[in-house]
C-alpha cells in the first residue's frame, strides 16, 4: 500500500512539475520574445531614426555646409574667373570656419591645382602624390556630387579627421574643383558617446567594407570591423546593403543574444549600426522566471503534502472500514486471517505454543426476539468488553461473524487457553447485560485449539469451531477444547 502510495505521489509530483515548468517557460518564451520584437521592431528603428535626426545637426550638417559652399555663386565665379582676390576667399573661408564651427574649410581648384585654406598660403596640388590622391579621386567622379575621407590631418588639428569633399561645377557641369570642410574624428566620437550614454546602446559607423570608422570609443582595438567582432561575421553582407531603410538582425556574443538596427547613410557613404544586449532586459524576466518556479515549486510541496496525508488518512480510515467491525470495534476475520500468518511465523521460528478460543453467544436470537435488534447489538458490544478484558494485550480479539468471536492467544498452550475461555465463560455470565433474567440469560459456548506445526488455517480453525459445536451439544454455557491426538471433546 505505502508502495502505491508513493506511485501516487511520483505521478502526481511529475504532472505538476510538468504543469508548473511548461506554464512558467511558456510565459518566460512569450515575454522574452515579446521584449525582443519590441526592441528589434520598435526600440532600435526608434533610436536609429532619433540618432539620424540628430546627426543631420551634430555629423551630417558639415555635408550640407560643403554642398552650400560648392552651389554659392562667389565660390564658382572666383574658381571660373582665374582665382582672383585671394585674400577675399581666405576671407571667406574662415567666415565658414568660425560660423559652423569646423576644423578647417578649404577650396580646390582644378585650373591652378592649388588648396587654398585659412592656415597659411594654399598648397600645390601633384597629381601621382599620395597626399593630393584624394583631390583627383574626386575630379575623377561622375555618379556622385562629394566623397568623405578620414585621414591624419598634419595641417590643421593634428588628430584623424573626416574631410567633407564637394565637386564644384559651373554652369555647363564642367569640372573647377573642390569645397569642403573638416571635422576630427574625436569631436564625432563625442557626439556618440552622448547617443550612447543617452539611449545605453552600442552606437558605431562603418564603411563599406566593413571597418568601423566611428565608435564612440565603445569598442576595443580587436574589434575595429565587422568580420574581427564575434558573431557578425555572419551578418557583415545583410548590414553592408546600402539600403536606406532599417534593416533588423541578430547575431550571438559568446552567452548574450545581440539584436542590431543598421541604415545606409548616403550623405557619407557609411552605415549607422545600432545594437543591444538583450541579456540586460530579459534578466529580469530570467529572475521572475525563478521567483514564480519557487513559488510553484512551494505550491507543489505543500499540494504533494497535503495530498500525501488526505490520501492516507483516507487509506487509513479504508483499511479500518476493511480490517474493524463497526459495531464492536473488534478487528474482522480478513484481519484475523493476515494475523493468524504473522502469529504462525512466530510461533514456527520461537517454539512458542499459539491457541485459539472460539466462542458464540447462546441462544442469541431469543435476545433479539425478546428486547429487540438495538439490545441485541448491545449484549454483542458488551460481550466484545468482556472478552477484551479478560485477555492480555498481545492477544487477538476479532467479530468472526454474527454472534461469533474468536480470540488468537499467542504464547498461549492448551490447558492455559482452557483456562482463559472459562474466565471469559464465567465473566459473560455474571454480567448484568441490563436484560430481565427471568425472560433471558446471556451465556457464551467456547470452543479452544491448540496450533499444531505445519497445521493449515482450514484445519486449525475447524478443530476450534467443533469444540465449540461440541460446546452447544454439551448443553451450552461450556468450554470444550479440542486434542488433535484425541478427538473427542472434552467439556469443561
Amino acid at each position: 500500500m505505502r508502495a502505491a502510495n508513493y506511485r501516487l505521489l511520483g505521478w502526481i509530483t511529475l504532472i505538476l512539475v510538468g504543469g508548473f515548468l511548461t506554464t512558467s517557460l511558456a510565459a518566460f518564451i512569450a515575454s522574452r520574445d515579446a521584449i525582443e520584437h519590441s526592441i528589434s521592431e520598435q526600440a532600435l528603428p526608434l533610436t536609429g531614426d532619433i540618432i539620424y535626426a540628430g546627426l543631420q545637426k551634430d555629423i551630417l550638417y558639415p555635408v550640407f555646409i560643403s554642398s552650400m559652399m560648392s552651389q554659392d555663386p562667389l565660390v564658382r565665379e572666383w574658381l571660373a574667373n582665374g582665382e582672383k582676390n585671394q585674400l577675399a576667399i581666405i576671407s571667406y573661408l574662415n567666415d565658414i570656419k568660425g560660423k559652423y564651427g569646423t576644423v578647417a574649410s578649404f577650396i580646390g581648384s582644378d585650373a591652378s591645382r592649388r588648396l587654398y585654406h585659412t592656415y597659411g598660403p594654399p598648397d600645390e596640388l601633384i597629381e601621382g602624390r599620395p597626399v593630393d590622391a584624394w583631390f583627383f579621386r574626386i575630379k575623377a567622379l561622375h555618379d556622385t556630387k562629394y566623397a568623405t575621407n578620414v585621414a591624419m590631418d598634419t595641417q590643421y588639428s593634428g588628430q584623424p579627421t573626416l574631410f567633407i569633399n564637394h565637386r564644384v561645377l559651373d554652369a555647363k557641369g564642367a569640372f573647377l574643383g573642390v569645397a569642403g570642410v573638416a571635422i576630427t574624428l574625436d569631436t564625432m566620437n563625442q557626439v556618440l558617446a552622448r547617443y550612447q550614454a543617452r539611449f545605453g546602446r552600442n552606437i558605431y559607423f562603418v564603411d563599406d567594407g566593413g571597418k568601423v570608422v566611428l565608435s564612440g570609443g565603445i569598442l576595443k582595438q580587436g574589434e575595429l570591423s565587422l568580420a574581427s567582432r564575434i558573431g557578425m561575421k555572419d551578418i557583415a553582407p545583410a548590414i553592408l546593403n546600402r539600403s536606406t531603410a532599417p534593416t533588423s538582425l541578430a547575431y550571438r556574443s559568446g552567452k548574450s543574444d545581440v539584436l542590431v538596427n543598421s541604415r545606409y547613410l548616403p550623405e557619407v557613404n557609411w552605415y549607422l549600426v545600432v545594437e543591444q544586449n538583450v541579456s540586460g532586459n530579459i534578466r529580469p524576466l530570467t529572475r521572475i522566471f525563478a521567483i514564480n518556479f519557487g513559488i510553484s515549486f512551494g505550491v507543489m510541496l505543500l499540494v504533494l503534502v497535503v495530498t500525501l496525508l488526505t490520501v492516507n488518512r483516507f487509506q487509513r480510515h479504508l483499511h479500518k472500514i476493511a480490517t474493524t467491525d463497526a459495531l464492536t470495534g473488534l478487528l474482522n476475520r480478513q484481519a484475523l486471517a493476515v494475523l493468524f500468518r504473522q502469529s504462525t511465523l512466530v510461533c514456527k521460528r520461537s517454539g512458542k505454543p499459539l491457541s485459539a478460543i472460539l466462542f458464540d453467544i447462546d441462544h442469541f436470537k431469543s435476545v433479539n426476539d425478546a428486547y429487540g435488534h438495538m439490545a441485541g447489538d448491545a449484549v454483542i458490544r458488551q460481550v466484545a468488553g468482556i472478552a477484551l478484558d479478560v485477555v492480555r494485550g498481545s492477544d487477538v480479539v476479532t467479530r468472526w461473524g454474527g454472534e461469533e468471536y474468536l480470540v488468537l492467544l499467542n504464547d498461549c498452550n492448551l490447558a492455559q487457553a482452557i483456562t482463559v475461555a472459562e474466565t471469559m465463560r464465567q465473566r459473560v455470565a455474571e454480567h448484568d447485560f441490563g436484560l430481565s433474567r427471568e425472560r433471558v440469560s446471556v451465556t457464551i459456548s467456547l470452543g479452544v485449539a491448540q496450533y499444531h506445526n505445519n497445521e493449515s488455517e482450514n484445519s486449525f480453525f475447524t478443530r476450534a469451531d467443533d469444540a465449540l459445536y461440541g460446546a452447544k451439544h454439551g448443553g451450552r454455557n461450556y468450554t470444550n477444547a479440542s486434542h488433535l491426538a484425541d478427538p473427542a471433546p472434552q467439556l469443561f
